[in-house]
């Protein structure tokens, strides 16, 4: 079967240096796969929905997001769905395309320090999202010269910006080879369609023609962590979806999600979101009457 290359090409259009495009819930195209590319991206959804899926960080969103990754971070697509008026913007450039020098200047060191953090990945929170996200927007709109002026102002704003959070914080290192991106593409893959099932490493590991120890050294050496982990955590972060969307019962999110035990469940939510399932779900009740 022919797979995608997992190093991805970004092409701007003719005379630009930097690709701009913006998705509606009408035209988003949802195929993710795991992946990384020299051009930093920056990515803007107003009102939508998914995983994050970036690095080592898998978590859920529900409403909007902006993010900031660095040259060659791995990272799966952002969104689920869009909402019907909710858009996406995705900004992609070279790390050096205004020269390989121009962000070296003392004008511009905020900037770079920027580039560094955004290696780890970086979310914003609110206070900055409403600031740059309308700025980010008007990219689509602009061309040529005022189109570099304006993304330079949104990345100065983002450099001073105080709420954020490093999503990789751990500072691990990923590989980011064409053949162990894709196996890892279809590992991904593979969890995020059987998560709710039982998983066992005979079968993951037949996936991509490994034994079982071959599998389990290039996953933790790819990875940093486990494929029980991974699996876990996939389960944790429906079970946030499920919690902010439906209105099952606990213990019914908790099956859902693939947890034959309870208080196994219990224990491995609090220790992903640092709080329990229901002052999780409280949490989000408060935030959405406020």
């Amino acid at each position: 079967m022919h797979r995608k290359p997992t190093l991805e090409k970004i092409s701007p259009e003719f005379g630009s240096s930097v690709f701009v495009k913006k998705s509606t819930s009408a035209s988003a195209d949802s195929k993710a796969f795991w992946h990384f590319h020299p051009e930093i991206e920056l990515v803007f959804i107003d009102k939508g929905s998914g995983k994050r899926h970036i690095g080592n960080h898998l978590s859920y969103f529900n409403n909007s997001q902006l993010l900031l990754l660095g040259s060659n971070l791995p990272h799966n697509g952002f969104k689920d769905r869009l909402t019907q008026q909710g858009s996406e913007v995705l900004v992609q450039f070279n790390p050096d395309f205004l020269g390989a020098y121009f962000f070296d200047v003392p004008e511009m060191a905020s900037i770079n320090i920027l580039f560094e953090r955004a290696k780890n990945g970086i979310l914003f929170k609110p206070k900055t999202k409403k600031r740059v996200g309308k700025k980010i927007q008007k990219l689509n709109e602009l061309k040529g010269f005022d189109r570099i002026l304006l993304l330079i102002k949104i990345l100065h704003l983002l450099a001073e910006a105080e709420d954020y959070e490093i999503l990789n914080a751990e500072g691990f290192v990923f590989e980011t080879e064409k053949q162990d991106s894709s196996k890892i593409d279809i590992i991904y893959k593979y969890v995020n369609t059987h998560f709710k099932q039982h998983i066992t490493l005979d079968e993951i590991a037949e996936a991509v023609s490994m034994t079982v120890p071959a599998f389990c050294r290039y996953f933790k050496k790819s990875t940093g962590k486990t494929f029980t982990k991974l699996v876990n955590e996939y389960r944790v972060v429906h079970a946030t979806k499920l919690l902010s969307e439906s209105e099952m019962s606990i213990a019914d999110v908790a099956f859902e999600c693939g947890f034959n035990n309870f208080s196994h469940f219990n224990k491995l939510f609090k220790e992903m979101t640092g709080k329990s399932a229901s002052k999780y779900r409280k949490g989000l009740t408060n935030l959405y009457a406020t």
